[in-house]
């Protein structure tokens, strides 16, 4: 007997996708709402580590991800000389035998997500989302942006670290926090020798690439900035190559000129993190994914921890009778690991930033990604 019948999902990101085909499959009726009409996951490229895979692999997903985007081994840890400082093991997770790393498309992973999500069975409204929640004793009836409204058992919020639903339900919580650093992306064709992850830790800069297909690779450049800044998107090829100019390993030097090819498509986001103290629920409110743990990319695990949230929260809905043992056990499995990643991912930020210990920065790496290994 499962403590819900009927759910709505405000927020079709890979968060309310998951819990939206987690809900569904476990014989929920799901409604999702997603303000985006288009339902278009913008971006370059997404590093997969072998946690996140493991919860794809949970949903189904994960060959579909091996046949679209790239599935390697090791991460190699450089100096910004080319020197090698370490190669991090990335063994697959507790339980699985999907690959320790890999890396995608975002917008190719966000349409084989929003496609499981059709088959099963969600019924998804796009270009609409949500006028006001009232609570009662037994649901919630929620008004739409399309006039319509809805009787709901649970609503999940999933609509992102801007999220609305945390500035109306949770007003105590302050804005996410800008950490001070940036970071650049961008897609290229990748030489023979990009065949895994490969980091390269500067004074106060680290440069990444990872291939995402058989040609092409996704490359990323953490720089700090001290303040929360525009920079003019004309100028993002120039100040990209002269970031890369920092890094005298002979192969990013090769690369710099294809940070002036327009299908580099390069993007500039501003860093900034969340995490809110549980519970996570107002009633018959409960939010997951970045909307109360949202993370800098640094250990590859924000879009991991969120789908794992997103799973474990439709399983405890499923097995526990009553909406307070659900969220209970819920709450309980979930705030270690996501209380990690935002922390160690933010201490990684600062020793970048500062210039500090690269031998502290690979063994935070390498110890989070074995404490994310083991089962959720």
């Amino acid at each position: 007997m499962s403590a819900v019948n009927k759910v709505l999902v405000i927020g079709g990101g890979f968060s309310g996708m998951a819990a939206a085909i987690r809900l569904s499959r476990n014989g929920i009726d799901v409604d999702l709402v997603e303000i985006d009409p288009d339902w278009c996951e913008l971006g370059a490229g997404i590093t997969i580590n072998g946690v996140s895979m493991r919860a794809l692999e949970i949903l189904g997903l994960y060959d579909d991800v091996v046949k679209q985007g790239c599935v390697t081994d090791t991460i190699g840890m450089y100096l910004s000389n080319g020197q090698l400082l370490t190669n991090l093991p990335t063994p697959s997770p507790v339980g699985s035998s999907v690959g320790g790393c890999g890396g995608i498309f975002r917008p190719t992973l966000a349409r084989i997500m929003s496609n499981a999500t059709l088959e099963a069975g969600v019924n998804v409204r796009l270009g609409c989302t949500y006028n006001s929640i009232t609570q009662a004793e037994n649901g919630a009836e929620v008004t739409f942006t399309d006039g319509t409204t809805g009787q709901y058992d649970l609503v999940i919020g999933a609509d992102g670290i801007h999220s609305k639903l945390r500035q109306e339900f949770f007003p105590e919580v302050p804005d996410p926090e800008y950490v001070g650093q940036g970071v650049w992306r961008a897609i290229m064709p990748r030489p023979e020798e990009i065949d895994r992850v490969h980091m390269w830790l500067g004074q106060h800069l680290k440069l990444g690439v990872n291939p995402v297909s058989d040609s092409l690779m996704y490359m990323f450049i953490t720089e700090d900035r001290p303040n929360k800044e525009h920079i003019d998107k004309s100028t993002w090829p120039t100040l990209f190559a002269e970031l890369m100019s920092e890094f005298s390993d002979p192969i990013v030097q090769a690369l710099i000129p294809r940070a002036y090819d327009e299908r580099a498509s390069i993007d500039y986001r501003p860093l900034m993190n969340i995490l809110v103290k549980m519970p996570w629920n107002r009633g018959r409110l409960v939010l997951i994914g970045d909307t109360v743990a949202a993370t800098t990319p640094h250990l590859a695990s924000g879009a991991g921890i969120g789908i794992e949230s997103a799973i474990v929260l439709a399983d405890e809905l499923a097995r526990n009778e009553d909406l307070d043992s659900a969220f209970a056990r819920f709450h309980e499995r979930r705030w270690e690991r996501c209380r990690m990643v935002v922390e160690n991912s933010a201490r990684l930020c600062d020793i970048e930033i500062h210039g500090g210990d690269k031998e502290e920065h690979s063994a935070i790496m390498r110890e989070s990604l074995i404490a994310l290994s083991q089962p959720i």
